[in-house]
């Protein structure tokens, strides 16, 4: 997901247990190509339930909740959740196509398949050909949003918060998705102009410039070790690098960890055994670097040409076969 553009979009339930017969959640789930062991479901920003996923990728517990957002983390990715003490509920999802996948039974699951429908419909949005759109294009698309978002909560079986809720964050949605749009507008001024410089710790011992790496196109990845869409990318970026080895391109991860991560970075990056050039910057998220490309959100790519000129401020993600479809015209 285009998990940290998203993240304001939040549900909030509060505590109603008159008329229920339960004053709990019964949470049940079968997850196909789980991303590990343990699930955790947060409410109101805290964890309130950590649950042990079996071999099979079935778990089923109860938990209380009391208020607030709720959402489901695998570690790698996340949705959101709208719950309420009485639900009994169902989840079977394929963690490979996490958000694409998910599918709600039981009681509480007329709510939360349409805010699964909200959120995979909310994700096309942020989409790179969404940001090249005129005005009048990016207004159409918006009022399409508001039709669709209405019509999903056209149904007198919902619950009244719910459909409250989902119409405060519909008005949320928009008002981000035009702020992402006017950053990543922001961004693509700087295409074409020279890219700043940094002087970082190399992994592999020294510093590294990005001037040393002159005379080849760079894609650098600004990531950190606590960041779970980061880790999620490495697995493409792997295969990206193993495609394109021996091209005219270096492949460069800059590290925006606090420096009382330092040695956790060492090890994340031994012990997964991180190809490219893996750098550690200078001063986290206050990196002079950093800075200029004004990055609000990891990971954040950036592709910069063999003269030193910015290609792309912005550049796709591993995981983007617009990725290689641009590397492709570069390179061969």
């Amino acid at each position: 997901m285009k998990k940290l553009f998203i993240a304001g979009l939040v549900l909030f339930s509060t505590l109603n247990v008159v008329g229920q017969s339960k004053k709990y959640v019964t949470f049940e789930a079968n997850i196909a190509n789980r991303n590990g062991d343990v699930i955790k479901i947060i409410n109101n920003g805290k964890i309130v339930k950590t649950i042990n996923v079996n071999a099979k990728g079935i778990f089923k517990d109860t938990l209380i909740v009391d208020g607030g957002r709720s959402r489901l983390s695998d570690g790698v990715e996340s949705t959101e959740l709208f719950l309420k003490n009485g639900y009994d509920i169902k989840l079977k999802m394929d963690a490979k196509q996490f958000d694409e996948s998910i599918v709600y039974t039981g009681k509480g699951s007329l709510e939360n398949n349409i805010l699964a429908q909200r959120i995979l419909a909310d994700e096309k949005l942020y989409n790179d050909s969404v940001l090249t759109l005129d005005d009048a294009s990016f207004n159409k698309l918006v009022e399409e949003k508001k039709t669709a978002d209405l019509a999903r909560l056209n149904n007198k079986k919902l619950d009244p918060e719910f459909v409250k809720i989902e119409t405060e964050n519909g008005v949320r949605a928009v008002a981000e998705i035009a702020e992402y749009r006017k950053q990543a507008q922001e961004m693509a001024k700087m295409n074409n102009t020279p890219s700043p410089d940094f002087d970082y710790e190399n992994h592999k011992g020294g510093k590294t410039k990005l001037s040393d790496l002159k005379g080849k196109y760079v894609y650098i990845d600004l990531w950190a070790t606590w960041c779970g869409p980061c880790r999620a990318e490495i697995p493409f970026l792997q295969k990206v690098e193993e495609k394109y080895h021996g091209k005219n391109i270096e492949f460069v991860s800059v590290s925006v960890d606090t420096p009382k991560d330092h040695d956790k970075w060492q090890k994340f990056v031994t012990d997964k055994q991180l190809g490219g050039i893996q750098l550690f910057s200078d001063n986290e998220w206050k990196s002079a670097f950093v800075t200029s490309y004004n990055v609000t959100g990891i990971p954040r790519f950036i592709l910069i040409d063999p003269k030193g000129n910015i290609v792309d401020a912005n550049a796709a993600r591993p995981s983007s076969p617009e990725l290689q479809t641009q590397l492709d015209t570069l390179l061969n």
